[in-house]
């Protein structure tokens, strides 16, 4: 039996793929741990693979909050991403260093697994002798989002020298990112492209609570099902791009249902609508399976690859982060068309909805995707990576 510590950023997007590694590795015999500044969503993500319900005695140790405030939802760009870089990422690993250190202290794990944007995870584990490995919840790091942009590169390197000396070992130089004992990777090379010293083992699709209320008796078997998502992070730029997709969905209610996703309640759906049903959140993966046509996104990571895993072809307007690679990705690999989130109209919208929905060459290449997903192994193979470190160090 090894001990595995996960150390993740108050993130959905950066909990769930490792949900069901971690309910492998625990039903291998394992002991499973998790660090995280919100261990309420740890604990609503992972269901009974967390907290003092789990059979297996996980634990959730809790680290120092995330950084207050709210970035400008005006910024795009290298802007954008270096304010995420300042203002959230680098903040929020010095505030989680302590609680990580204690965590470390108090559960003696074998191996950590650091999200590759906890660095506290990478960083106190360096120091404190112990071996990690960092779970890659996107691929964008992998095509050098820094690129053509030296100042913002050069500004970075310092940024992190400073933060390894404060929380990690100052003598150290790996890069936090990028474990030198193990990357894994929750794609695959056909979509994101080749990349050295990286275990791709597709993406980590596991059972998920269920939240109660969805609406499953109005969906139209009569009719091709289109999901409208921005994830769980987009809420305060999305209103002007979800009435599009509503206004795009409606011209095609001869064919098409649409289910619109709007945490922040900005559309405004008549009663009795049978065309497009507005809702605060969705069973993602329960719709996915019961058979969707296709999803209108931002190029979230996550989004994308469940999708894909179900080879269902996509629509991807990017807005910020890495979504303009992943948007990138998709697009190159033929699984679907790409949009300007802040110029599309609905003209546009629905032209790129027609051509997922009726060219066949979309879905078969999310269908070709999607079996690449399932031959990397998802989550058993991630589980046999990390008992591998754990046996080798």
């Amino acid at each position: 039996m090894s001990r595995f510590l996960f150390v993740v950023p108050p993130l959905t997007g950066h909990i769930n793929p490792v949900v069901g590694v971690a309910a492998e590795l625990v039903g291998r015999g394992h002991r499973v741990a998790w660090a995280c500044s919100d261990p309420a969503l740890v604990r609503r993500l992972a269901g009974k693979g967390a907290g003092a319900s789990a059979g297996a005695g996980s634990e959730v140790f809790a680290c120092a909050g995330a950084p207050e405030g709210s970035r400008p939802p005006e910024l795009r760009g290298p802007e954008a991403l270096r304010f995420l870089w300042e203002w959230y990422l680098l903040p929020l690993a010095e505030v989680m260093a302590p609680g990580v250190r204690a965590a470390v202290g108090e559960f003696r794990p074998d191996v950590v697994v650091a999200d590759q944007q906890a660095f506290a995870g990478a960083l106190v584990a360096e120091r404190l002798g112990v071996p990690w490995a960092t779970s890659a919840t996107t691929s964008a790091e992998f095509t050098d989002p820094l690129a053509g942009l030296p100042k913002v590169r050069e500004w970075l390197t310092e940024r992190l020298t400073l933060l390894r000396a404060s929380v990690g070992d100052p003598a150290g130089r790996t890069d936090p990112r990028f474990s030198p004992h193990l990357v894994l990777a929750f794609s695959a090379p056909e979509l994101a492209g080749p990349a050295d010293g990286v275990r791709w083992v597709g993406p980590s699709v596991a059972a998920r609570p269920a939240g109660a209320g969805f609406p499953w008796e109005w969906l139209d078997t009569g009719r091709t099902t289109v999901l409208v998502t921005l994830g769980t992070a987009n809420t305060d730029v999305g209103a002007r791009f979800l009435g599009v997709c509503a206004e795009a969905l409606r011209e095609r209610a001869d064919r098409v249902q649409g289910v619109v996703v709007d945490p922040a309640g900005t559309l405004r759906a008549p009663a009795g609508d049978k065309d497009v049903r507005v809702v605060p959140s969705v069973p993602q993966l329960a719709l996915l399976e019961r058979g969707v046509g296709a999803v209108v996104c931002h190029a979230g990571h996550n989004t994308v690859c469940e999708a894909l895993w179900h080879g269902v072809p996509l629509v991807v307007a990017p807005i910020r982060d890495d979504q303009p690679v992943v948007a990138g990705q998709v697009a190159d690999a033929g699984a679907g068309v790409r949009v300007r989130f802040g110029r599309v109209d609905a003209r546009r919208l629905g032209a790129a909805l027609d051509a997922v929905l009726d060219g066949p060459g979309h879905r078969a290449a999310a269908e070709r995707i999607g079996a690449a997903f399932r031959t990397a192994g998802g989550s058993p193979a991630a589980a046999d990576h990390l008992e591998e470190l754990a046996r080798e160090l």
